[in-house]
């Protein structure tokens, strides 16, 4: 009998039968059951799905389609203003403060779209900027949310456990940043956000290294409670100068124990959609995965060698091998130390590797979900054995947002 593996590789062969690689695929079954577990998992309170983790604007609408799932939380200005546009979607947060004055400008000079965006800030300085570009008297007035940083700093702030983000970290310097806003004219602040990046973009069982998993643990719960106080206090002080619409946190990683704070009015998850290798590594949730990338055998140089077409696709962050795209079907495939995942061919090794010929596909997952997207136009949707459909990815439309 077939493992699951095997069955896996030969449906996915049998519907991509008729597509010369490189190419990439999304299970839509597989999609579709990662949706509705986040939603499961956030208990009640909408999930806001992570553009950047999905970076195609079909599988964006065919989540926020599910029950449970509301709104966008886009990356970048212009991205967000594309995304808002007409018949598109109707809430779109942008996760990070922007400087492109040429975004600002269009959205200033549409009251649809600066209805329907908000933008980050975490300093009057980006307010100032806003003004720059557009006097308030020459705008509609444009929606914000303050971000606030969620690292845990213990020890009396000696050590810093999380990323570096905002500069407002005490529920005084969130009050304070919110009376600024709500006695600046052209501005309404309508929501808050504290991204938990130490526990929902952190795997608390990376394989092999228990000693750091328990270190991580550790670290997570000690985060969890000194953020669950301080922004339900946040949350306070910034009420005191604004009637606040959402109140978002959390990621793909900690959906659930981020919906249990009581401050929290939605969470946002996106990678968990396409179950990339980065949440193998966690133990509350592991999401089926659901992306994958096809590369042909062009060469065998040995035995227990097979060298496929490309593969250097590689994600973001630390140089590390965990940011390395993975070999997964078939079964028992690894990269070489010497060589890693190259951007013109990539040598596998393994007993399997014998059973490969020229022209087998050998399917890749990636370490981060939407950054597959930056390599491909279009993606191919399977259901069982056949391609259903095919959607283009923001490549494929013609945008690199960043």
């Amino acid at each position: 009998m077939a493992t699951h593996s095997e069955q896996l590789r030969q449906r996915l062969d049998r519907a991509t039968a008729h597509l010369d690689p490189p190419y990439a695929v999304v299970d839509l079954d597989a999609f579709d059951t990662n949706a509705a577990a986040l939603a499961d998992r956030a208990a009640g309170k909408p999930v806001r799905v992570a553009s950047k983790s999905v970076r195609s604007r079909e599988l964006i609408a065919r989540a926020l389609a599910r029950p449970g799932w509301r709104g966008v939380m886009a990356f970048t200005l212009p991205e967000a203003l594309w995304l808002a546009g007409p018949g598109a979607a109707e809430d779109v947060l942008v996760a990070y403060p922007t400087a492109d004055r040429g975004a600002l400008d269009r959205l200033a000079a549409d009251p649809t779209l600066a209805g329907r965006v908000t933008l980050m800030v975490d300093a009057a300085e980006q307010l100032d900027l806003v003004d720059a570009v557009c006097p308030p008297q020459r705008r509609p007035e444009l929606r914000l949310c303050l971000d606030l940083d969620a690292s845990w700093r213990p020890l009396g702030g000696r050590l810093h456990v999380g990323v570096r983000r905002s500069p407002v970290h005490s529920a005084r310097a969130a009050g304070a940043l919110a009376a600024t806003v709500a006695g600046r004219p052209g501005f309404r602040l309508v929501g808050l956000m504290a991204y938990e990046a130490q526990i929902a973009g952190l795997g608390d069982a990376p394989p092999g290294q228990p000693a750091y998993a328990r270190a991580v643990r550790i670290a997570q719960r000690g985060s969890y409670r000194e953020l669950l106080a301080r922004r339900g206090a946040a949350v306070a002080a910034v009420r005191e100068h604004a009637d606040l619409e959402f109140v978002n946190g959390g990621g793909t990683g900690s959906v659930a124990a981020t919906s249990a704070d009581p401050a929290v009015t939605e969470v946002t998850a996106g990678s968990g959609l396409y179950g990339p290798t980065l949440f193998d590594a966690y133990r509350a949730w592991r999401p089926a995965p659901a992306a994958f990338f096809a590369c042909a055998v062009v060469r065998r140089p040995a035995p227990r060698l097979a060298t496929v077409l490309g593969g250097g696709w590689i994600a973001s962050g630390p140089a590390a091998d965990s940011r390395l795209p993975r070999p997964w079907l078939p079964a028992g495939l690894k990269l070489l130390g010497a060589e890693g995942a190259g951007e013109v061919q990539t040598p596998l090794a393994g007993p399997v590797a014998d059973e490969l010929r020229v022209g087998d596909r050998v399917w890749f997952r990636h370490a981060k979900a939407g950054e597959l997207c930056e390599h491909v136009n279009e993606l191919h949707l399977v259901q069982g054995d056949a391609v259903v459909a095919t959607v283009p990815t923001y490549r494929g439309e013609g945008h690199a947002f960043l």
